[in-house]
């Protein structure tokens, strides 16, 4: 039998990327938590994690965590149906792993009631949509919204539509570069935006321009942030169009190549034993929550052909 006060203390040692903050969490020592990972590592004979900063799991501790999370969304689906074994009436966390753009656009409209209805809390954990799958891989959350398709073993991906990027100016770095007229093999020459080292959305709409190599850019990890450096007259970047509608409505930000947008698909994967054995409690209501909203707000999130995984 698992002793899940081990467990526990394995899930936020790298949920919180440390023994301190995951000690604060617990309300326990530090020196505590730390005997728990060793005991749990002698129970299994081999380590858990990998000592670094911050710590990360070994192949063993990942395997652990992808376990401690399907229990905890079992757990909430069981206490959903019998609300009697909640005896401390906490809120429940769910740990969930999604894009900026996705977080600084339609997200929160999208879960707000459920989370309220439901008295969900919610640890949110941003990554590029390209590589936010590498989260649930590692057993850190327990759901994903990102742009892989194909889900990790034990869990299942449905297709929500995708999010339409262009790629924008300033009128004022329009005219700075392009005094004549656009020129693509010069996009290369002048600076872009690039939300860090994973986002490949720059060279996806380069390469639509036939544009090949590397190019000069600026780096900025906010997706707030890298609106306001493109209004500024900073770099060119790819913005989604469902962040900028008033922008490109005043003119405040002008398209670089007419009719040239990039669509990203985006897929909610989720672990399969919460869904599967109660479709009205957490893992699969977060699904429908999210489904759902986006199903009525079209205008939000492309429409492109829907494909589930199992």
């Amino acid at each position: 039998m698992f002793d899940y006060k081990l467990l526990s203390a394995l899930a936020a040692v790298i949920e919180q990327a440390g023994f301190e903050r995951a000690a604060q969490v617990l309300g326990l020592s530090q020196s505590a938590v730390s005997q728990r990972i060793k005991l749990l590592e002698a129970r299994i004979g081999q380590p858990v994690l990998i000592r670094a900063t911050p710590p990360s799991p070994t192949d063993i501790g990942r395997r652990l965590l992808n376990h401690v999370q399907q229990v905890r969304l079992l757990e909430r689906d069981l206490q959903s149906q019998v609300p009697a074994l909640d005896e401390e009436g906490m809120p429940e966390r769910l740990r969930i792993a999604l894009n900026a753009d996705s977080l600084a656009t339609w997200w929160a409209s999208a879960i707000g009631d459920f989370c309220a209805q439901n008295n969900l809390l919610l640890d949110l954990v941003v990554e590029d949509q390209d590589v936010g799958l590498k989260r649930m891989r590692a057993g850190e959350v327990a759901a994903c919204l990102c742009g892989s398709e194909r889900p990790v073993a034990g869990a299942r991906s449905l297709l929500l539509g995708a999010m339409r990027y262009r790629g924008l100016a300033s009128p004022a770095f329009i005219s700075r570069h392009f005094p004549e007229s656009f020129e693509a093999q010069k996009l290369a020459r002048v600076p872009a935006l690039v939300f860090g080292p994973d986002d490949l959305l720059q060279h996806r709409y380069l390469a639509l321009l036939g544009v090949e190599g590397g190019f000069e850019h600026h780096v900025c990890p906010s997706s707030e942030g890298f609106l306001r450096m493109t209004e500024a007259g900073v770099a060119w970047g790819l913005v989604p169009e469902i962040q900028v509608r008033e922008q490109l409505q005043n003119g405040s930000l002008v398209e670089l190549a007419a009719d040239k947008p990039v669509d990203v698909p985006l897929y909610w994967h989720h672990w399969r034993n919460a869904i599967d054995r109660a479709p009205g409690a957490a893992g699969g209501a977060v699904v429908g929550a999210v489904g759902g909203e986006v199903s009525v707000r079209e205008y939000e999130l492309r429409e492109i052909p829907c494909r589930s995984f199992r």
